[in-house]
């Protein structure tokens, strides 16, 4: 019977277009030299080379790594975040390096180490200490990650706010919050540029920055505010005059900046007005004052950054990093001090 298999072919001889045999000689097992590998040969010192013969290049030396020292977890006791050597790096306040971290306001740090929720190598931390970057910081028990000085650009982002949100990340009664439609983020938590109350919707800043959140709220930056404001009914010559005046409130006097009629139809009717504070609920007591009833407020300015048309409720946009440094650059001239001329003091 006949099989399928194929019958087993002949090994090619040599030339005839297979595979030369290989080498009979056997393997000195019991040589120093690596398996697979010739002898080596000894090196050629200079001066023995045969006539004819090229010498040996000299070895190349090693290249080093230059540029910047290196940073990551396994330099970490050596070098700062900034890229530069710990000795260099000079001691800063530790209210101000929680605030870069993204921690929280620099006020809201000093309440923190008043009240020994913060510690410092396992000391709590008192007001005006400062720390390095070695420093093992811990608020809660928790350890936190420090963030000196540097030249990273903080983040920056818009909201439109939709009325029936908190400004808060905590609350009873479980109302949603807008921190729950923005980006997320590592190493740092979003901040708020002051609030609007539950029934407001409108233009809403968030930072990574402690410190530029502070600056922003801060009265000393003239940090205009603008509001849309519908009223029921019309207000009186004499009621915008004392909203432009000034009018007395329960945490002391307040007055717009600006008041501008904006129209309407009916028993509604818009204006615009202007602020430099952020007390709350203050537009709405101001109007309250002269027995005027707020309808429908929307914040659509805050400093230098107009609502956009196209950012719809519960969107965010997000600046880019140019935008943002040219930002911070700005509002750096704008709330610096006047210097004093030397030769008028």
């Amino acid at each position: 019977m006949k099989s399928k298999r194929t019958p087993l072919r002949p090994s090619p001889q040599k030339g005839e277009g297979g595979f030369e045999k290989r080498s009979e000689r056997g393997v000195d097992r019991k040589s120093d030299a690596p398996r697979g590998r010739g002898p080596r040969p000894a090196p050629v010192e200079a001066g023995e080379t045969g006539e004819g013969a090229p010498a040996a290049a000299p070895a190349a030396a090693p290249r080093r790594r230059s540029g910047p020292p290196a940073i990551g977890r396994a330099n970490r006791g050596n070098v700062a975040r900034s890229g530069k050597l710990i000795a260099e790096a000079k001691p800063e306040r530790l209210q101000k390096v929680l605030a870069q971290g993204g921690v929280g306001s620099r006020r809201e740090m000093e309440e923190w180490i008043a009240a020994g929720r913060i510690s410092v190598n396992g000391v709590t931390a008192v007001l005006g200490q400062t720390v390095i970057p070695t420093d093992k910081v811990k608020i809660g028990g928790r350890l936190v990650n420090l963030r000196f000085t540097s030249a990273r650009v903080p983040r920056i982002v818009m909201y439109h706010k939709p009325e029936g949100e908190i400004v808060s990340r905590d609350d009873p009664d479980g109302r949603p919050s807008v921190f729950s439609a923005l980006p997320r983020i590592r190493g740092g938590r979003w901040i708020a540029v002051g609030r609007l109350d539950f029934n407001t919707s409108g233009l809403l800043l968030f930072t990574t920055s402690g410190e530029l959140a502070n600056k922003l709220m801060h009265p000393s930056s003239q940090l205009v505010r603008e509001y849309a404001v519908r009223v029921l009914g019309e207000l009186t010559d004499e009621a915008q005059k004392q909203l432009l005046a000034g009018i007395e409130l329960e945490d002391g006097p307040a007055s717009f900046a600006s008041l501008e009629d904006g129209g309407g139809e009916g028993a509604n009717h818009w204006y615009r007005v202007t602020i430099y504070e952020g007390r709350n609920r203050e537009v709405r007591r101001m109007f309250e004052a002269v027995n005027c009833t707020v309808s429908r407020l929307i914040r659509v300015r805050y400093g230098p950054f107009q609502l956009p048309p196209q950012l719809k409720r519960g969107r965010v946009r997000e600046l880019t990093d140019t935008e943002a440094k040219l930002f911070v650059r700005e509002l750096e001239k704008a709330i610096a001090p006047p210097q004093q001329d030397p030769e008028s003091a």
